[in-house]
């Protein structure tokens, strides 16, 4: 009986010791004072795209640039989310976004009487009348992109495209080459907001 009793009791101090080796190094370095941010900056930092995907060919040309308030920031995830939904790399987000820049800022734009361009409606200043949708589609973001992108997937090469190139020839716009000006803030919003 003595040797059962004092072999549960060093078994039990075995546990303890081994517990306290464990849980020591952790206890320990609990009473080390807060924890800086610097770990989770770099944990950010790898979580954006990386900016070869997102602008493969460099900008193209003098860039421009608007301060975004709240809504257009709100347009701007939906373009990246509906991206998502439709299967597209962060490209497709960048050319999507640069493109809506460039039609309305951003801004979700219903009819604009004498100063609207024929028919032209939402994010992407599609038409009914050419077949993007009815009004209350084209003004839907999620939709505005999703038809944007697939008439972007039916442009073959697309992905190595210039940004200009690409999105002139899904919008076949007056002015072909605006388009590539907002490269870089699209890039920008797309990194900053892709996996957010």
């Amino acid at each position: 009986m003595n040797t059962m009793l004092r072999k549960s009791v060093l078994g039990i101090a075995g546990l303890a010791f081994t517990g306290g080796v464990f849980a020591g190094p952790i206890a320990a370095h609990a009473d080390t004072g807060p924890v800086t941010a610097k770990p989770a900056a770099v944990a950010v930092q790898a979580d954006k795209p990386d900016s070869s995907k997102l602008i493969p060919h460099g900008v193209q040309g003098a860039q421009s640039h608007i301060d975004l308030n709240d809504e257009q920031i709100a347009n701007a995830k939906a373009i990246i989310a509906a991206t998502k939904k439709a299967g597209l790399p962060e490209r497709a987000a960048v050319i999507s976004i640069a493109t809506s820049l460039q039609e309305s800022k951003l801004e979700n734009l219903g009819h604009l009487g004498d100063r609207n361009d024929h028919d032209s409606l939402g994010l992407f200043q599609q038409r009914p009348s050419s077949g993007w949708g009815t009004p209350e589609q084209i003004t839907d973001p999620e939709y505005a992109t999703l038809a944007f992108e697939k008439g972007l997937k039916q442009v073959d090469g697309w992905r190595d495209m210039p940004l200009t190139e690409a999105a002139q020839t899904v919008q076949v716009s007056a002015y072909p080459d605006a388009y590539a000006q907002w490269e870089q803030q699209a890039a920008d919003i797309v990194a900053q907001h892709w996996n957010s």
